[in-house]
């Protein structure tokens, strides 16, 4: 389905937030799965009158790709990219075959490589990971108004 489209294709209906699924499979996938989640953000703010501020656009593209490359490394065959605006966030769903949980790691500036959840959950208003029937779907929502409290992930203090 293209950025904009609900699950079942229709896209006037009226009251339903905006939507996007995108299957992708293969490394060269994460750059696709970027940009379809710019042009989502984009049909957000143009075609749906919801302001979507810099920060929300960078770093919905940030977490996508964080998500979707270990979607890609961790497990085999394709993985699902939802998108949705919901309670004044982008929604942001990456399902993939393997069952096996990821695990945030300790801050660790000597560690190289290895800081995507890190920096996900960092940026991110909520956070969850969640084992389905078939591999696991990882979630994460941004904030899509800068925070008038100027915290980036739009969270109080």
């Amino acid at each position: 389905m293209g950025p904009g489209v609900h699950e079942d294709g229709d896209q006037s209906l009226a009251g339903r937030p905006p939507r996007s699924a995108v299957s992708t499979e293969g490394g060269e996938r994460i750059g696709e799965a970027r940009g379809a989640a710019r042009r989502f953000m984009t049909e957000v703010q143009a075609v749906h009158g919801i302001p979507v501020s810099e920060r929300a656009m960078g770093l919905a593209e940030l977490v996508v790709s964080e998500l979707v490359t270990n979607a890609h490394k961790y497990a085999p065959g394709p993985c699902l990219l939802d998108l949705e605006v919901n309670d004044g966030a982008v929604e942001i769903s990456v399902w993939d075959s393997n069952p096996v949980l990821p695990v945030p790691q300790d801050a660790d500036p000597n560690r190289i490589g290895k800081h995507g959840l890190e920096i996900v959950m960092a940026v991110c208003r909520s956070f969850e990971i969640r084992r389905e029937p078939v591999g696991k779907r990882v979630k994460a929502a941004i904030v899509l108004a800068d925070d008038p409290g100027g915290h980036p992930a739009g969270r109080l203090m």
